[in-house]
C-alpha cells in the first residue's frame, strides 16, 4: 500500500522528470501528429458508352472486365437491351452501378412550360424504374439549366417541385437521385449544392460531383469533396485544364493531364470516408483505348495497375 507522503512524492518526482524532457519531445507529447486518413476504396468504372468494343453487351462487360474495370452506368431512355444487359451483368459481374438521365438537359425540369417539365419527370421515374431493374443504387441528374429565359431562383424552385414529386418513388425502389454539378449555369459552388441537396430534407437525393467540370470555376476539388461531406453519393472525371482554357483553347484533356490536384482529391476522398465508384467520363474507344484508360485512373486515384 502507498501511503499519501510517499504518493505526493512520487507524483511531485515524475513532474520534475517531465520538465527534464527535450523539448522536441515534450512538444512532440503535447501535440500528437494526426491519425491520417485511411485511402478510399475506389472502384473504377466507365459510361458503358465509352464501351466501342464489337460483340454483344456480354461481350463489351467481358472486355472492360479484363482490363480491371468493375462497373458502367447506363442511359436511360437509351436504345440498350435491357433485358441482354441484366444477364450479362449477371454472367460478368460487371455491375451496372447508375442510371443517367439522358434528357435532363432537352426536357429540363427548370423550363418555363408545364408540358416539357412533365416529359422531364416522366423521364426520371423512367430512370429510377431502370435503376430499380437492374440493381443501380443512383440516377444521375442534371436539375435544371439558367439561361436568358430562367433565372437562378426559377431553375432552383421549379426543379426541386418536381424532383419531389418523385420522391416516394426513389424511397419505395431505393435509389438515390444524384445531382450532378455541370456547365449549366446553375451550381458553380460547394455552397449552393449543399444549399440544394438539403433543400429536400431527403435520404434519397444526394450529390453526383464531377472532379473535372468544376475547375474553372476557382474552387478546388478536394474542398468541394470535403464540404460535401456524406452528401457525395458518386463521382466522375475527365482531364481538365484550366491555362488551356484560359488562353481559349480546348480544355479537354486526358485522365491525369490536366490541373485537377489528384492527390489532394485522393486524400479528400479518405477523410470524408469515400468508399465507393470512381467512373471516367471522356471519349470512347476500343479495347486498347480503354486500357490507356484505366491505367490513367490508377495513377491519379493512386490504384495498383489492374484494380
Amino acid at each position: 500500500m502507498i501511503n499519501r507522503r510517499h504518493f505526493l512524492q512520487t507524483t511531485s518526482s515524475l513532474g520534475l522528470s517531465a520538465l527534464a524532457l527535450p523539448a522536441g519531445l515534450t512538444t512532440l507529447l503535447h501535440n500528437p501528429a494526426p491519425i491520417m486518413a485511411a485511402k478510399p476504396q475506389l472502384k473504377k468504372a466507365v459510361k458503358y458508352g465509352m464501351i466501342q468494343v464489337k460483340g454483344s453487351i456480354e461481350d463489351k462487360f467481358n472486355a472492360i472486365k479484363k482490363i480491371g474495370f468493375l462497373g458502367v452506368e447506363v442511359d436511360s431512355p437509351s436504345g440498350i437491351n435491357k433485358e441482354e444487359a441484366k444477364k450479362a451483368q449477371e454472367s460478368t459481374g460487371i455491375k451496372i452501378h447508375g442510371i443517367i438521365d439522358s434528357v435532363h438537359w432537352r426536357d429540363t425540369l427548370s423550363s418555363p412550360s408545364e408540358e416539357i417539365r412533365n416529359k422531364g419527370l416522366k423521364a426520371l421515374e423512367g430512370a429510377l424504374q431502370d435503376a430499380a431493374f437492374f440493381g443501380a443504387d443512383t440516377v444521375l441528374l442534371v436539375p435544371g439549366v439558367v439561361n436568358d429565359k430562367v433565372s437562378y431562383e426559377q431553375c432552383f424552385e421549379r426543379s426541386q417541385a418536381e424532383v419531389k414529386k418523385v420522391l416516394p418513388l426513389a424511397e419505395k425502389l431505393k435509389v438515390h437521385i444524384a445531382i450532378e454539378v455541370v456547365w449549366n449555369n446553375f451550381i458553380t459552388k460547394p455552397e449552393q449544392l449543399i444549399e440544394y441537396v438539403d433543400a429536400f430534407k431527403s435520404p434519397w437525393v444526394g450529390a453526383y460531383f464531377d472532379c473535372s467540370n468544376m475547375v474553372k470555376y476557382g474552387v478546388p476539388s478536394s474542398t468541394w469533396i470535403r464540404k460535401l461531406g456524406k452528401r457525395m453519393l458518386k463521382f466522375d472525371f475527365k482531364g481538365f485544364n484550366m491555362k488551356k482554357f484560359e488562353a481559349k483553347q480546348n480544355p479537354w484533356v486526358e485522365i491525369g493531364s490536366g490541373t485537377e490536384d489528384w492527390p489532394e482529391i485522393v486524400k479528400a476522398l479518405g477523410e470524408i470516408g469515400y468508399n465507393g465508384w470512381a467512373t471516367a467520363e471522356v471519349g470512347g474507344g476500343g479495347v486498347d483505348f480503354l486500357t490507356k484508360v484505366g491505367k490513367q485512373m490508377d495513377k491519379v486515384l493512386e490504384l495498383p495497375s489492374n484494380s
